[in-house]
């Protein structure tokens, strides 16, 4: 019976998990950029403590979460596109959701069902306090300060270290145990009725500008944005799991390209050239041809490229363009296409799908295998019927548990 994983606390789901790399509030965009990019970590944990004080009962508090999307839409604004450099100099706090319930404080000792019913109520990551090493954070504190001497907070907060929880994790937990809600995952996600008909969608020609909403509001809700041809057909989509590991100069192909063409910029491998010089033509024609060049020296990407390359080279736009997203897409998105493009290191601006007849455990391990926290639902002609969300989910197996308690 399913009841028996009512045994279960939060800190059984944390086994293994790392401890959070995390950033202070006082810091600035350009500082949550460096440590994103020199971490490897797709979101960074943005703490509200002062470790400078020697007060051992001093309360750190994690107050949000940042990511590269955060950063690539605050530089999409209006206001910023001229400025991106003034941008990057903002307070971290500006990238942080105004919606204080999506990251929340819980205790190891939690229940399973308190973990989903926070989730059903809104929130994207549980921060839980986990068993600290000493040794561990000194040594990690060390290694990021060599990296860059920004206001970290490392692993550590007056000696405790957190991990965060996903829905992810859970969904991952309750797959281990999934034949203990026979016959629910063999039932179809139409039957269950758990396909959400409205999304977050936007045309193949339409500007990938308009899209920057949705994608922040797709962000939010840890979904997608649908790519539709002029015929309702799925043609792939616009993710915040994939812009997460693209570069900031992302921006600048938001900024000037079609919402078809950004796909085939963040897609596998990195942009193609004619791509490219579709980048730097439109950008000169809208007299942002500087905005590259005013990114890269408020936010320091220079360093990452060849010692080698001249400056000519180097602060040509579509250059600068072309180096640093092969270089944030090089260890990540290095595989290339092939049938079965599981996992987050190949996944492409192409879709994840599958149809209303598909199994509720299928489409589960659909989800996880690509990383991703949706599966969009097609019809045999492409056309969208919906999405289904691990959060869709999470409310079957929460009404299972009800009605066994």
């Amino acid at each position: 019976m399913a009841v028996r994983l009512l045994g279960y606390e939060v800190l059984d789901l944390c086994l293994g998990k790392p401890p959070l790399r995390s950033l202070s509030a006082g810091s600035t965009v350009s500082d949550a950029l460096t440590v994103l990019k020199t971490s490897g970590d797709n979101f960074i944990s943005v703490w509200s403590c002062d470790h400078r004080s020697n007060k051992r009962n001093l309360e750190c508090v994690c107050v949000g979460k940042v990511c590269m999307v955060d950063i690539v839409c605050y530089l999409c604004k209006e206001d910023n596109l001229c400025s991106p450099g003034l941008a990057l100099k903002s307070p971290v706090s500006v990238l942080l959701s105004k919606d204080q319930g999506s990251v929340k404080h819980v205790e190891p000792s939690s229940s399973l069902l308190d973990t989903i019913d926070l989730i059903l109520q809104g929130a994207q990551n549980l921060v839980v306090p986990i068993e600290s090493n000493a040794t561990t954070y000194s040594s990690k504190r060390k290694q990021l300060q060599k990296l860059s001497p920004l206001p970290i907070c490392a692993t550590s907060h007056n000696g405790q270290e957190f991990c965060w929880l996903t829905q992810e994790d859970v969904i991952r937990f309750l797959l281990s145990s999934i034949g203990l809600f026979s016959p629910i995952p063999t039932l179809s996600i139409d039957s269950l009725g758990i396909i959400t008909h409205e999304f977050l969608a936007v045309n193949y020609h339409s500007p990938a500008s308009s899209a920057m909403g949705a994608i922040s509001q797709s962000l939010l809700e840890q979904t997608s944005v649908a790519v539709l041809d002029d015929d309702g057909i799925l043609i792939g989509e616009l993710s915040p799991f994939t812009l997460t590991s693209c570069d900031e100069t992302v921006a600048a192909a938001i900024t000037t390209l079609s919402a078809g063409e950004l796909m085939s910029y963040i897609d596998c491998g990195g942009p193609p050239e004619e791509v490219l010089r579709v980048v730097q033509a439109r950008l000169k024609e809208r007299k942002l041809e500087a905005m590259l060049e005013e990114i890269m020296t408020d936010s320091d990407s220079v360093n990452f490229f060849s010692s080698s390359s001249s400056d000519e080279e180097l602060h040509s736009p579509t250059t600068t363009l072309s180096r640093l997203c092969r270089y944030s897409r090089s260890s990540s998105y290095s595989a290339r296409r092939s049938s079965s493009y599981s996992a987050r290191m190949v996944r492409r601006a192409e879709a994840i799908v599958c149809h209303p007849g598909s199994s509720l455990v299928a489409v589960m391990i659909q989800a996880i295998a690509h990383r991703v926290n949706y599966v969009w639902v097609i019809e045999d002609d492409c056309s969208v019927v919906g999405i289904v969300t691990f959060a869709n989910m999470l409310k079957i197996f929460r009404q299972n548990f009800d009605s066994t308690i």
